[in-house]
Order: C-alpha cells, then sequence, then structure tokens
C-alpha cells in the first residue's frame, strides 16, 4: 500500500500529511498518520491587490512536508501536491529565483485587463468555460507583463513550486483549466486565447494528468515520485467522493466553493457560473460546474479584527438565534458567481439602535450562506435537475449555526465531511492511482460517513423570503445599484476566435467580473 506525503498549499496557510490507508492509527478510517500545518500571509493592498512572498510559500511546504514525515517516523513512497488555483508569478527558469511577488487568486487588479478584451468575453467563455474576469489566472499574467515583470516566465505558483520540487516545468489539467488559457473540450492550450492575452506559449508548462508522475523529489528524504497534481477545490471535490454527476460539495475556507461533478459533459453555464476540468485520470476527463463566494473565513477574520467575536471557535457561543431584521451582503472582496462584480462592496442592512453584536454575527453568517444558497440554485439550473444533498467541508464547517443556516436557505441536507483535510486526501488518492495502476477511483477515495448532517428546518416559503431581502441587499451593494445579468447562456457549437490581431478590443464593460 501506497503511504503519500499530501501537501495542500493554500492561501493562508500549507498544510502536509502522511496518509496510510491501512495504517491502523489513521483516524477515523482517512489514513492520516501525520499532520503538520505552517502559516502565511498574505498581503492586502489598496486598490484590490492581494499577493503573497513566494520565499514564504516555497519555505511552508519544505518546513510542514518535512515535519510531517519526522512526525510520521515512516518513510513516503510519493508526495502530492494540491494547489491556491489562480495565483501566479514571474520566476526565472534558469535559477527558480523569483521575479515578482504572487499575485493571488483574490487579486482584482487586472480588471482593465479584462476590460481591454470585453468584446472577446463571449467567445472566451465558449472556448474557456470561464467568465473574463481577474479572478482567473491569465489576465493577472498579462497585469504582471505590463507593470514590471518583463523577465523569466509567468505561471500559476504550483508550476514554481514543482520545478523546485522536481526540476520540471508542468502544470495539471485541473489548474490549467482555471487560466482563461485552455480549451476545455480539448484540455491543451490554445494559441488564439494565448494571444488574446499576449501571452507567449512557449512559456508554457506542459498539461500532465492528475494520476501521472511528474518527477521525482529528494526534499522530504529519499527519492520519491511525485505525482497527485491538482487544483484545491477539484482536489476536495475527488477527497469527498463526488465522482458522479450531480454530486457537489462546497468548501469553507478563506472564500467558500461549491462544485458540482457534470461527468464527461462540458456543461457551459446558463447561469454565471463557471465549468472546468475536475480532474483528469485513467485516461477520462470528468468536468465540474463551480460557484465562487469570495468572502467566508475572511469575513470571520474581520469579526474577530474588530473585536465581535474572539475567534471563530466563539461563533455559535455569541451568534444570536434571530438576526431581529439585520441582514449582510459579506462582500469584502468582491461579489462572485453570478454577478462577477470585484467593485461590489459589503454591507449590512437593517440595523437599529436595538441591534448588538450577536445580531451582527449572525448576520454575517446567514450572508455567507445566502450566497452558497445562490450558487446551489444556480447548479441546478445547470445540471438539470436539483441537489438532493450537499457535503461540505473546510474549518467554517464546525460553526453549527453556519451549517443550519446553509441548510435552511439551500432547502437540502448538508452533509458535514468528517475530516478537515479534504484537499490533501483528495490529492493522495490521486497520488496512490499513479502508483497503483489497477487502483479504481472508487476505491481510492477514502469511505465516509458524515461527522454531522443538517435538515431544513425553515420551510421554503421561509427561505424564500428571507433571499429576497438577501438580493435586494446585495443588489444595493453595487454600484449604480443593477444586478448586471450572469454569463451568456451556452450558444452552440464553438464559434471561431479572433484574430490575433484583434486580440485587443474595445472599452466596453466585461460580462462579469472576479477566487481553489
Amino acid at each position: 500500500m501506497t503511504t503519500v506525503l499530501a501537501i495542500d498549499q493554500g492561501t493562508s496557510g500549507t498544510k502536509a500529511l502522511v496518509v496510510d490507508p491501512e495504517a491502523p492509527e489513521g483516524g477515523g478510517g482517512s489514513g492520516v498518520v501525520a499532520l503538520a500545518e505552517v502559516p502565511v500571509t498574505p498581503d492586502y493592498l489598496p486598490g484590490g491587490g492581494v499577493e503573497q512572498d513566494p520565499a514564504q510559500l516555497l519555505a511552508s511546504v519544505l518546513a510542514a512536508g518535512r515535519q510531517a514525515v519526522e512526525a510520521a517516523g515512516r518513510p513516503v513512497h510519493a508526495v502530492a501536491l494540491a494547489n491556491q488555483g489562480e495565483t501566479v508569478l514571474a520566476w526565472d527558469r534558469a535559477t527558480g529565483k523569483p521575479l515578482s511577488r504572487a499575485v493571488s487568486w483574490q487579486d482584482s487588479r487586472a480588471q482593465r485587463q479584462c476590460d481591454a478584451r470585453a468584446d472577446a468575453a463571449e467567445w472566451v467563455a465558449r472556448r474557456t468555460g470561464l467568465v473574463l474576469n481577474p479572478y482567473f489566472s491569465a489576465p493577472k499574467m498579462t497585469w504582471l507583463r505590463e507593470n514590471g515583470a518583463r523577465e523569466g516566465v509567468v505561471t500559476t505558483t504550483d508550476t514554481w513550486l514543482l520545478h523546485h520540487l522536481t526540476g520540471a516545468f508542468v502544470t495539471d489539467a485541473a489548474t490549467a483549466s482555471r487560466s482563461l488559457l485552455l480549451d476545455l473540450d480539448a484540455v491543451d492550450w490554445d494559441p488564439e486565447l494565448v494571444a488574446l492575452f499576449g501571452l507567449d506559449p512557449a512559456e508554457l508548462p506542459r498539461i500532465v494528468a492528475c494520476d501521472e508522475v511528474a518527477g521525482t523529489t529528494a526534499a522530504f528524504g529519499a527519492e520519491v515520485p511525485v505525482a497527485g497534481l491538482v487544483v484545491d477545490q477539484q482536489a476536495a471535490l475527488f477527497g469527498e467522493g463526488c465522482l458522479t454527476a450531480g454530486t457537489a460539495k462546497c468548501t469553507y475556507g478563506t472564500g467558500a466553493f461549491l462544485l458540482a461533478n457534470t461527468g464527461g459533459a462540458a456543461v457551459r453555464s446558463g447561469s454565471g457560473l463557471t465549468t472546468s476540468v475536475a480532474w483528469r485520470a485513467r485516461g477520462a476527463t470528468p468536468y465540474c460546474v463551480d460557484g465562487q463566494v469570495y468572502t467566508a473565513a475572511s469575513a470571520v477574520r474581520w469579526l474577530t479584527e474588530l473585536g465581535l467575536v474572539g475567534s471563530a471557535a466563539e461563533l455559535d457561543d455569541v451568534a444570536a438565534e434571530d438576526a431581529a431584521g439585520v441582514v449582510c451582503v459579506p462582500s469584502f472582496a468582491g461579489l462572485a458567481a453570478p454577478w462577477w462584480r470585484s467593485e461590489a462592496t459589503a454591507s449590512f442592512a437593517g440595523l437599529t439602535l436595538a441591534s448588538r453584536r450577536e445580531h451582527l454575527v449572525l448576520a454575517v453568517l446567514q450572508g455567507v450562506a445566502a450566497q452558497v444558497a445562490e450558487v446551489t440554485g444556480l447548479v441546478a439550473a445547470d445540471l438539470g435537475a436539483p441537489l438532493t444533498r450537499l457535503r461540505v467541508d473546510g474549518g467554517l464547517t464546525r460553526s453549527r449555526t453556519l451549517m443550519q443556516a446553509q441548510a435552511d436557505l439551500s432547502q437540502v441536507p448538508v452533509d458535514v465531511y468528517p475530516s478537515p483535510h479534504a484537499t490533501a486526501l483528495g490529492a493522495a488518492a490521486l497520488a496512490r492511482m499513479a502508483l497503483e495502476p489497477d487502483l479504481a477511483a472508487a476505491d481510492a477515495v477514502p469511505r465516509w460517513t458524515p461527522g454531522r448532517t443538517y435538515e431544513p428546518r425553515w420551510p421554503r416559503a421561509r427561505a424564500e423570503e428571507f433571499l429576497d431581502r438577501w438580493r435586494t441587499a446585495a443588489a444595493a451593494a453595487l454600484p449604480r445599484q443593477d444586478v448586471p445579468p450572469p454569463a451568456p447562456a451556452d450558444p452552440g457549437p464553438d464559434a471561431p476566435g479572433p484574430a490575433a490581431s484583434e486580440a485587443a478590443p474595445g472599452p466596453a464593460a466585461p460580462a462579469g467580473d472576479g477566487r481553489g
């Protein structure tokens, strides 16, 4: 049986797990025998900038991995890496030296680069399954090139980290599908898209399958293969066993991310959501439709910074049973799907002199749940059938108040994944598949039962009444108080894209805005 060091490099920290499915000490049947976590610190800048120190990211990967291996007291047979997704940097391929800061998936400064290409938005959506928005990798790559990063290559952080670990120049199919540079149906770099963003196709890494060995590393002890490469949210989808069309999960981290498996169909959303590669393994490429909520745990961090709660662990103790009419739109970093408006601001409505901190805390949690509920309904529209259950993971699933609000507003049972490590466990399962050719996906993923299930308590009419009030508040959070239409529906067969000479069309506003 393959023992895997699974590394989850995230926005606010890097987590490393040693996973051995047959180890008797593996907690809860997950096979986790050792765990280490190292924090990393994003820098939030004026004007929508969010950056990270690449040296800190690499140091956190090495430190967390080595600590986990030492704590496990056993050799590992493979290393897996899950990554942030759309965070990018410039670096020197010869030396591996960073030539810029890492520009986070949360960074919205590339809006101008999207505006300049707005005439191509519908074509981009058809070709990529994504929205022309600063959230994705390519606009940030172009922004870096136009703002001083003239040398080296510009890639997502996974490629840079893997270069340091293995010397390879690769990314995985799921991460590549988050770039706005990938032909979603061909699962390959698209020269017309690369030209649209003014990038060099020679600087793009090789795309590998998620169950492919990309190289070897001795960074954590003996030389072992590196496999199980995957973007974080898709890793969690895999880890939670969402292997068939119609199964869905939501991860509550810095933001909240709901993904639903669509099987082999690369469904183009008619609801303002996005479509990506779920994973590529065993020669197959399932897809997923997803919706993003930029602010979840980061909204709780805001509550703690204001002193309204001491920590996330106090949410349930502080939150009121009823918000007394207070409604919150916690769009501190803008609104994602289906609005795609990075300029949206957070707001509270219904405040009176009787409003207290417990009402504000509950309103923030209900606001996060309301955004996820909106996405839940839109996912159902794209799938052609309502979700019957929602699997959830992430640190905020420990809040009973938030999870009950999620069940009430989404009107589906919410099953809490019993481990806080869904992302790392998904990457570990894919790495095992790389080393065990006969291992099927269903056997690679740990079997699990919910740690807790939340059934809806609110009647549907009450949930709809709340969501109507919340939508009104969300509209007010948008400049000009208008809610833009969702991204265009699938217009049918792919139409020819613009020629390279037409790649920077006029100044019309994009269809939408900006996360892994």
